[in-house]
């Protein structure tokens, strides 16, 4: 793992623990790369509880409880449905916080509104509102997976700002 993820990583830890929270990821275009990252920290297990890759609609509706009405009206690359997918984690798990993502990593797959390197990111806790927010990342497909993890996980640490405010 490069130095930039793991001190983000380390960061996360540092930052759940000091809540006494754990987390869960679930994750589409990522693949499990944010639960990867976190997991590579030793001592881990004391804060990261569980992870889902869900790749495929019916995986995220089987799993994640994600409603097939979001999926039809909206796709897999939307706010709604990364909220869903926040919200499943959090019911299907013993952690405070969740984090979920989707998007089109590339090469292909891009449509007008959702071109490639476009990412949704949901985070979750049980007590507030679930927020969202949607990427445009530039850059192949490493370098878009890659921001989405360094979103996601800035994102986290970010919310607890006295704005409580997800870039």
């Amino acid at each position: 793992m490069d130095a930039q993820l793991d001190a983000l990583a380390r960061r996360t830890g540092h930052w759940l623990l000091e809540r006494g929270w754990r987390l869960a990821t679930a994750e589409s275009c990522t693949g499990g790369w944010i639960a990867e990252t976190v997991t590579a920290i030793a001592g881990s297990s004391d804060w990261f509880d569980s992870g889902w890759v869900t790749y495929s609609n019916a995986a995220k509706m089987r799993q994640l409880d994600v409603p097939a009405s979001a999926l039809d009206t909206f796709g897999a690359v939307s706010e709604p449905v990364v909220s869903a997918m926040v919200q499943g984690a959090l019911a299907h798990s013993d952690a405070q916080v969740a984090i979920a993502v989707s998007g089109v990593a590339g090469p292909s797959g891009g449509r007008p509104g959702k071109p490639v390197g476009t990412v949704c990111i949901a985070w979750g806790w049980p007590d507030r509102p679930v927020r969202t927010t949607t990427f445009h990342f530039d850059g192949d497909r490493e370098q878009v997976r890659r921001q989405a993890v360094i979103h996601a996980l800035d994102g986290l640490l970010l919310a607890d700002t006295p704005a409580n405010s997800v870039p």
